[in-house]
């Protein structure tokens, strides 16, 4: 599993995952040169707060624009507090196949 970050890159991003992402970017038809992956932090969860992740067609004049083995995610000021410093992996497993969230910051989780 490889990771493609700097200091100037607050959220990392495995290449499994870009490929991944890029993969259902194009498939949904979006120009990945200018569309991305959208990680959020909404209210929800047992722990108060959940990640969420969708497609846009472009940032947000004010959100942060991560490049990472050329997929691009877009995160909000807002979000940025929370998610800086994780990583986006997508895991393949018996139970489950998806995008997972590994974050150093979170003091606690539920099950």
């Amino acid at each position: 599993m490889s990771t493609d970050a700097t200091a100037d890159t607050p959220v990392a991003v495995t290449e499994v995952a870009a490929e991944q992402a890029l993969d259902l970017l194009s498939g949904e038809g979006l120009d990945t040169d200018v569309a991305g992956l959208r990680l959020f932090v909404q209210q929800g969860g047992c722990a108060g707060l959940s990640y969420g992740l969708r497609f846009d067609d472009e940032p947000e004049p004010d959100d942060r624009v991560v490049d990472v083995h050329g997929l691009r995610v877009f995160v909000d000021p807002a979000s940025m507090d929370y998610v800086e410093g994780a990583e986006l992996d997508f895991e393949r497993g018996l139970q489950a196949e998806g995008f997972h969230v590994e974050n150093p910051n979170v003091v606690s989780e539920c099950g």
